[in-house]
């Protein structure tokens, strides 16, 4: 048996590929860049393959007894295009049907999906569960409910899937929108919050998401959806001050009008000029807490990591980065 990692030498994908690798697993990583992430221990395998082109999917030596797990995505941590439902959907959406599809072919039925919490939109009740209507902001998220609804298609035709839902993933070797944050407390300059900042807004650590795969499968994949976050979020104003406190800098939190700074924003997006996408800044301002009992419940999982922690531990890397 072997562990196939879609995206693996991504984000997740590398710190889950060195876990398995750990344990004495046989892993494989596929991924559209022509050589494995030097970060990934040695002792695994790695194709460099296109998951958007089916005959190439179908290429790959799938066994029945093998485990998929697919982290394959595009995101907002790379540049985006204008056209960003083209974006999306083309690998997130084609890409999972695709991998679907030649598991099933081939006789594998065991596969995990990391989808998105932007599936859900506007909470309109809290905590937000896996069961709260779906009303994604943009593409991405609109691309991931998709990539559920294919799965779900292929659950009726005999399947294991499990759905992971996550909020913003951290970890070490990955900023993304967290680097403006940073240059602002750097530069000791105001830190503004769209909104008063009372909001608690959650995170999960790469290695929480890590145990969560691990604990999917040694359940047998359950088919079903898991949210994943982090327990006991602080509010956004606390959660600043102490990375701000941590980072001995003079920056302070500078609330702002919520509906105001997000009109700005959209207006600069449809301009072009973009700063932050729709998806990452409509619910700035929200109450927003997944409910992971679910999954605490199912998998006998829980996050060690909290968010305070995550924030601090990722400003640390930025500054050993920078210097």
């Amino acid at each position: 048996m072997k562990f196939i990692i879609f995206g693996g030498n991504g984000f997740v994908g590398r710190f889950l590929a060195n876990k398995l690798s750990e344990q004495g697993k046989k892993v494989l990583i596929v991924d559209k860049l022509e050589e494995m992430d030097q970060r990934i221990k040695p002792q695994c395998d790695f194709l460099s393959l296109d998951i958007r082109d089916y005959q190439k999917v179908e290429q790959i030596d799938i066994k029945r007894e093998d485990i998929l797990i697919n982290l394959a995505a595009n995101q907002y941590h790379t540049k985006v295009p204008r056209d960003r439902k083209t974006y999306f959907f083309v690998t997130n959406t084609g890409a999972t049907r695709n991998i679907l599809e030649a598991a099933y072919n081939k006789g594998c039925s065991n596969i995990i999906l990391f989808s998105t919490d932007m599936i859900y939109g506007k909470p309109l009740y809290l905590p937000v569960d896996t069961k709260h209507p779906q009303n994604p902001f943009g593409p991405y998220g609109q691309s991931k409910k998709v990539c559920e609804e294919i799965c779900r298609e292929y659950r009726k035709k005999g399947l294991n899937i499990t759905i992971f839902r996550p909020r913003m993933i951290v970890g070490p070797g990955r900023l993304g929108i967290l680097e403006k944050l940073f240059k602002l407390i750097d530069w000791n300059l105001p830190v503004p919050t769209i909104g008063n900042g009372k909001n608690h807004y959650q995170m999960i650590s790469v290695f929480d998401c890590v145990d969560a795969i691990l604990c999917a499968i040694e359940k047998g994949i359950p088919n079903n959806e898991y949210n994943l976050g982090s327990k006991l979020s602080p509010d956004i104003t606390t959660l600043l001050k102490g990375v701000i406190k941590s980072a001995k800098s003079h920056s302070f939190v500078m609330h702002t009008p919520g509906k105001l700074v997000k009109s700005v924003l959209t207006l600069f997006d449809k301009m072009g000029l973009t700063i932050m996408y729709p998806e990452q800044f409509m619910i700035a301002d929200e109450e927003y807490v997944l409910d992971i009992s679910e999954t605490e419940k199912d998998l006998e999982w829980s996050p060690i990591y909290n968010d305070e922690d995550m924030l601090k531990e990722a400003y640390r890397m930025y500054e050993r980065s920078n210097k």
